[in-house]
């Protein structure tokens, strides 16, 4: 089932105090976003990302906190940038994403980056890129800016706005249009 942004926005406008609804487009010519991993570390997932989105297909997900409980909606996913011309995923791009549950204590924030393609999508991807040093992602405060992560093929940008709702909107474009 095809869920649009505006669909995803409106349900979880519906479901309470803390959602990430996300949006990717892939805007490669050549690559194929498959296989889709997540780890939450809180929360639940209302709306799954899309299995595949080949050039030029956007897609849209919806995580949300688990009602009743004092967390936020927290966690990171991967997708594999497989490439058909050589038959194999180069590599995997990964996006964190945080949308506490105590803004008195914690804020919005986002990363995005490109990872080997044997990298997990897991608690340990999760901490990276949400506490180490930035080594092959970017990290930023939802502040009303983009991150933007380079590598050998593709750039992959990422918004995040900075709302208990919030909406993070991922481009994957090929390294020569941007």
């Amino acid at each position: 089932m095809v869920f649009t942004l505006f669909f995803v926005l409106q349900f979880a406008d519906t479901m309470g105090a803390r959602q990430s609804a996300i949006h990717i487009t892939n805007k490669t010519e050549g690559y194929t976003l498959r296989n889709p991993s997540l780890h939450l570390v809180s929360g639940l997932c209302q709306i799954p990302l899309p299995t595949k989105l080949e050039p030029s297909e956007s897609g849209n997900a919806l995580f949300s906190k688990i009602g009743g409980t004092a967390c936020g909606s927290v966690g990171v996913f991967t997708y594999d940038l497989y490439n058909p011309a050589r038959d194999r995923a180069d590599k995997k791009i990964a996006v964190m994403f945080s949308v506490p549950f105590d803004y008195g204590r914690y804020s919005n924030w986002f990363a995005v980056g490109g990872f080997d393609r044997e990298t997990n999508c897991d608690n340990d991807l999760y901490h990276k890129m949400y506490y180490s040093d930035e080594r092959g992602f970017v990290r930023g405060k939802a502040d009303g800016h983009d991150l933007k992560h380079r590598d050998d093929d593709v750039v992959v940008t990422l918004g995040m706005t900075n709302s208990s709702v919030a909406t993070l909107k991922v481009g994957v474009h090929n390294r020569e249009q941007i």
